[in-house]
């Protein structure tokens, strides 16, 4: 692994699932260090029956349909083996998407000019609940534009005081994904390689 990848691997999450998922992410996360992409997100949904969806993604923020068949390869037999989950369950494996979940400091710089929107686990100002555009980091802050502000005020919100964060859908954003998208195959094109399915949520 060389250093520009070993570097994107080993970036912490600060926004992190809590309860059963955390234990999946605790499992699932050396394994995908190991193949070269990182984790994102894991999201335990339903009861009987449930589904696991881990989200990851690759330097570029993608993952195309061959990485989730790779992944769910790859973690199928670690968990039938560590059984982080009691029962049945189905094993879910997706990009980011477009309006992806914001969980690591590169993430707030990477998506400056954006709109997003924020929880908070603890009240900042009397509230916890943000919208705005993002403005980049600020030490451990991130720095937010608030759209439903009169006077359009600049807010610092601890990442690490986060619950949830993650991108709005906007045209703006859409069409950034589709450069990237694009830009992305020409690069495959030009290496002789098929290029990545889109950005979405596989």
């Amino acid at each position: 692994m060389n250093d520009e990848l070993t570097t994107f691997t080993a970036e912490p999450r600060l926004i992190i699932e809590p309860g059963r998922a955390a234990r999946v992410a605790s499992i699932a996360e050396p394994v995908l260090t190991g193949m070269g992409y990182r984790l994102v997100r894991v999201r335990i949904s339903g009861s009987a029956g449930c589904t696991v969806q881990i989200m990851a993604e690759r330097p570029d923020g993608t993952l195309s349909i061959e990485d989730c068949e790779a992944v769910s390869r790859a973690l199928s037999p670690v968990f039938d083996v560590t059984d982080p989950i009691e029962g049945a369950y189905r094993l879910e494996i997706s990009s980011p998407g477009i309006d992806r979940p914001l969980v690591r400091h590169s993430d707030f710089d990477r998506y400056a000019g954006h709109a997003a929107h924020i929880e908070m686990a603890v009240l900042i100002d009397g509230r916890k609940r943000f919208r705005g555009q993002l403005l980049g980091t600020d030490g451990d802050n991130v720095r937010v534009r608030m759209t439903d502000a009169a006077d359009g005020a600049d807010v610092l919100l601890p990442i690490t005081d986060m619950s949830e964060a993650r991108l709005l859908l906007t045209d703006a954003l859409i069409s950034e994904s589709l450069r990237r998208s694009k830009h992305g195959d020409r690069d495959a094109r030009g290496n002789g390689r098929h290029g990545h399915a889109p950005d979405l949520d596989q």
